[in-house]
């Protein structure tokens, strides 16, 4: 299980202008989903975590040990991020090749690479797919390409940019199904996304970003109860948990499931 640590981060794009304040974080063992309205450094965020940006001030450490001195290619053996467009990520007229591209250029041979990929694909519902052109697909395919071609490179850190974008509703099942089976290997699993149903359905922890600094962080379900913080960051509590509030329950629920078994 891998841990990332955040000292002091601040980021600027251009001077007197700061897009992250001097952030103090861990990410540790349980999935986290990072959330704030657009422009309150998220993107930036996770870019600095890549190896991207590098820190105006402040330093990421992977592990206890510094990434400043790493390269994108070197950082890529540890940290996948499946990117918000897969149109930005895929590239490969075949779908195994496109998926088989990242293991490769981490260092794995070609029969460990073409193993990995269709276990991906497999993984991601795409195995009748292998030999398919990537732009013959529709987007919610894409996507799930996308997603396989990080899960194939066997990271112990995978960033997820806006999962759900394009997925219907049994293409967010299986998301959350892969995010709980990385968690459960062992994985750190971190996400910036704006469904908030989807954060309170699978991720155990969320961060709340707003103004370039951490505003709440704690488990999801104590997140969420923070209604008046939530609504200065501008962002909404879950569908459910409105509804908790709605109807004056003293304890509040994260999703359908915690609801149905609790409330009454």
């Amino acid at each position: 299980m891998s841990t990332i640590e955040i000292k002091n981060l601040h980021f600027s794009y251009h001077s007197g202008e700061e897009i992250l304040k001097g952030m103090d974080f861990m990410i540790d063992q349980r999935s986290t989903a990072i959330i704030g309205q657009n422009g309150a450094g998220k993107t930036t965020f996770v870019k600095l975590l890549k190896g991207l940006l590098k820190p105006t001030q402040g330093e990421i450490f992977l592990n206890g040990k510094t990434i400043k001195d790493l390269t994108v290619a070197k950082l890529a053996e540890h940290i996948g991020m499946v990117f918000q467009n897969p149109n930005d990520q895929i590239f490969k007229n075949v779908v195994l090749d496109e998926v088989m591209f990242g293991p490769l250029q981490i260092g794995m041979n070609k029969d460990k690479a073409n193993e990995k990929a269709k276990q991906a694909l497999e993984l991601v519902g795409l195995s009748d797919h292998i030999n398919a052109n990537p732009y013959d697909l529709g987007l919610s395919r894409r996507k799930l390409v996308a997603i396989a071609s990080i899960l194939a490179m066997d990271t112990e850190v995978i960033i997820f940019d806006e999962p759900t974008i394009a997925q219907d509703y049994a293409g967010k099942e299986r998301i959350k199904d892969i995010i709980r089976k990385l968690r459960d290997e062992g994985k750190t699993v971190i996400t910036i996304i704006h469904d908030m149903n989807f954060v309170a359905d699978v991720f155990e922890r969320a961060v709340v970003f707003a103004g370039g600094r951490v505003v709440l962080d704690d488990t999801t379900k104590n997140v969420f109860s923070q209604k008046e913080i939530l609504k200065e960051a501008y962002l909404e509590q879950p569908d459910v948990m409105k509804l908790c509030h709605e109807l004056g329950l003293n304890e509040k629920f994260l999703n359908v499931d915690e609801f149905v078994r609790n409330a009454y």
